[in-house]
């Protein structure tokens, strides 16, 4: 059974067990899951009400966007599981011989392009809640305003924990052009994030 299939409950025993998946890059992607499941929430709530007729259709819009980004986000749970679970096999390759230590740093350095893509990607997708977010808690119907608060939160919570995946797995590359260009790309995604972050948070505060 996939992780998006079991109950909060047993997720978090998982979470909290000795195994190592699924672990803080699952956790980051419910994260952001989260966030566009709220934002989703507050279109709910004010498409189809008379006194935001105005904002129809920009809400159904957004309500479009959000599900299809909480689709994407779920899908990074399993990523993140699969992607990890791969690089502990090659770590857990024989390395008896030269050609065996060649064999298993090959795949070890190839998996772990890939398990810094991962979280790339999550933070992009997280980065792109916190935008769907904005325009929840500045268009959306006020009596459920602070959900739109929550939903800032929860998306700038997946995208710092994504980044510190993307940190740890850049960090043990050889190919330092691949990392560094990854890392470029992350710091691009992190920019004003603090910043948009607090803005939206204070928007929906003085809504309140």
């Amino acid at each position: 059974m996939e992780i998006k299939d079991k109950s909060i409950d047993v997720f978090l025993n998982e979470l909290a067990s000795k195994s190592a998946t699924p672990g803080g890059g699952s956790a980051a992607a419910v994260m952001g899951a989260q966030s566009a499941a709220l934002t989703s929430m507050v279109c709910n709530l004010t498409i189809g009400k008379p006194k935001y007729a105005e904002v129809e259709t920009q809400m159904q819009d957004l309500l479009a966007k959000s599900e299809n980004l909480r689709q994407v986000l779920i899908g990074m749970i399993k990523a993140d599981v699969d992607v990890f679970d791969r690089l502990m096999a090659c770590y857990g390759m024989a390395k008896e011989t030269d050609e065996e230590k060649t064999a298993r740093s090959a795949a070890i350095q190839s998996v772990l392009k890939e398990a810094t893509e991962v979280p790339l990607a999550c933070a992009k997708a997280c980065a792109e809640a916190i935008t769907l977010s904005r325009i929840a808690a500045d268009k959306g119907n006020t009596a459920v305003i602070s959900d739109a608060g929550v939903a800032v939160m929860a998306g700038y919570a997946g995208l710092k924990s994504a980044a510190l995946n993307v940190y740890i797995n850049a960090g043990s590359l050889k190919d330092r052009e691949f990392a560094e260009t990854k890392l470029a790309q992350l710091a691009e995604i992190l920019h004003n994030a603090d910043v948009s972050t607090e803005e939206v948070y204070q928007l929906v505060k003085n809504k309140l």
